[in-house]
């Protein structure tokens, strides 16, 4: 595995297909095989050079314990890191979820790297908010209890994933989770970013709404999966890809 550095730390990632670069970058509690295994990588590799990244904390990159190592601008570094060890001026960017994050944050501290970006299901205005609200409601749990313990349990429902995430450092797993949980939106930097978006989330996603209020802000195309919640929309790869491939397809014009 290709290994990327930032700081003194590593980014893991794997490269597959020829074509115009495209990053993948996962959600939280994910590396970036998850991308392969949803039927996504296959895909995409017919006509770009996929490039899937494992990010901090995750896979085979190095696990952190400070916060402030996934902060914005740093997860935003990670991403640049693996350009620059590929030797790649820009490339497209799609991320899912806390990768849809990672993807705003390389829009807005480094948008001369992006071609463009597909967002998929994360709320730039409120950020994590909505979402952890929503999940403490069908709990009916307080709403001043801590969301992570949930989402933790809901990642490792599959035995697959429960037995990588089981091997990775749960400090480094809560460390990235705390950066994640208080970035405040970025919806008035993104705003202004120059990098041509693409947003889509489930309609069932608590982060569906708000999404879509910043498209229609910013006249950014936003698609709605109808009935799908925020897994749903993920795990949905066919649908996902239909939408995405005609926007990423710009990239492959001569």
């Amino acid at each position: 595995m290709p290994i990327a550095h930032r700081n003194g730390l590593q980014i893991a990632y794997e490269i597959v297909g020829d074509g115009p670069p495209l990053v993948l970058h996962p959600g939280m509690f994910q590396s970036g095989k998850q991308w392969t295994r949803a039927g996504y990588t296959s895909a995409l590799a017919r006509t770009h050079s996929v490039i899937t990244v494992d990010p901090l904390g995750l896979g085979g990159s190095s696990a952190p314990l400070d916060p402030a190592d996934y902060s914005l601008p740093r997860r935003a570094a990670s991403v640049t890191a693996v350009l620059d060890h590929l030797g790649l001026a820009e490339a497209a960017f799609w991320g899912y979820s806390l990768g849809a994050l990672t993807g705003y944050a390389v829009a807005v501290h480094a948008p001369e790297r992006l071609t463009r970006l597909v967002a998929g299901a994360f709320d730039p205005i409120s950020g994590f908010r909505p979402a952890a609200e929503a999940m403490l409601r069908d709990l009916g749990l307080p709403a001043d209890a801590d969301p992570y313990p949930h989402m933790r349990r809901a990642a490792r429902a599959n035995p697959e994933r429960a037995a990588e995430i089981d091997a990775l450092d749960p400090a480094a797993l809560r460390a990235n989770y705390e950066a994640f949980s208080r970035e405040p939106g970025v919806h008035e930097q993104l705003g202004r970013a120059a990098v041509p978006i693409l947003m889509y989330a489930g309609s069932a996603d608590p982060w569906h709404d708000p999404m879509r209020t910043f498209a229609e802000r910013t006249g950014t195309p936003f698609t709605s999966l109808p009935d799908a919640d925020h897994l749903q929309a993920w795990r949905d790869s066919s649908r996902s890809l239909a939408l995405a491939r005609p926007f990423l397809a710009e990239d492959c014009r001569p």
